[in-house]
């Protein structure tokens, strides 16, 4: 028995002639977007007291950050919590008082500005300075970028492998499966307020836009 494709007779011994492999790209791109966490936390006996100083604390930060050029809607509460806190005598548990975190993420458009935005909020109450991320805004076009990179990727890998085996490779693939996409690094810098110092200094470095595909490609054998 012998099928027809386009550009080649295959036979039916060989409809399982498939070269299987993996294609990878990648785009190296500067990030247009940071967020920044950034938080107090405040101790008191008792958690009416506690909660009056966290929140007039938090009120301070924000009013500081808006004025400083953020816009209200990229400033949102990322975690609150409200934590009793025990000392331990001898195997007993004794209340010391509560312990309320008020972490906001904040979204800076402005990279020039990263630097200037932590020390405004530590000068002004916050204790708590962490989780540093760049992003890109264009993720979506540096991706189409990196995932035609990947199947030309995998149409090399294709090709190679089907010369070294003295075949006859049919160049388009019979299937392509999308593994998804990631950014790396989603750059991350753990900062804690007692190292911080005015002119703090936060470089953006650069985002990898990743994409990968898995594709399949029939052959025949020469002269087969």
């Amino acid at each position: 028995m012998k099928i027809q494709n386009p550009g080649y007779l295959i036979t039916e011994s060989q409809q399982n002639n498939i070269i299987k492999v993996r294609g990878e790209g990648e785009i190296a791109v500067q990030p247009d977007t940071v967020s920044v966490n950034l938080g107090i936390v405040t101790d008191s006996k008792e958690l009416i007291d506690a909660q009056q100083q966290n929140s007039m604390a938090a009120n301070k930060i924000i009013d500081t950050l808006i004025r400083s050029g953020i816009i209200k809607n990229h400033i949102q509460t990322f975690d609150y919590r409200i934590e009793p806190e025990y000392d331990y005598n001898q195997g007993t548990q004794i209340f010391r008082g509560y312990k309320i975190t008020h972490i906001l993420q904040v979204k800076i458009e402005d990279l020039t500005n990263i630097g200037n935005v932590v020390d405004t909020a530590v000068q002004n109450g916050a204790n708590y300075v962490a989780n540093v991320q760049f992003t890109t805004s264009h993720k979506e076009y540096y991706y189409q970028h990196a995932l035609t990179t990947a199947l030309n990727n995998a149409n090399n890998k294709a090709r190679t492998i089907a010369n070294t085996l003295r075949v006859t490779l049919n160049p388009t693939p019979i299937l392509v499966i999308e593994n998804g996409d990631i950014i790396q690094p989603y750059e991350s810098q753990q900062l804690t307020f007692a190292k911080i110092t005015s002119n703090t200094q936060i470089q953006p470095g650069q985002l990898i836009v990743k994409a990968s595909v898995s594709a399949e490609y029939k052959y025949i054998s020469i002269g087969g």
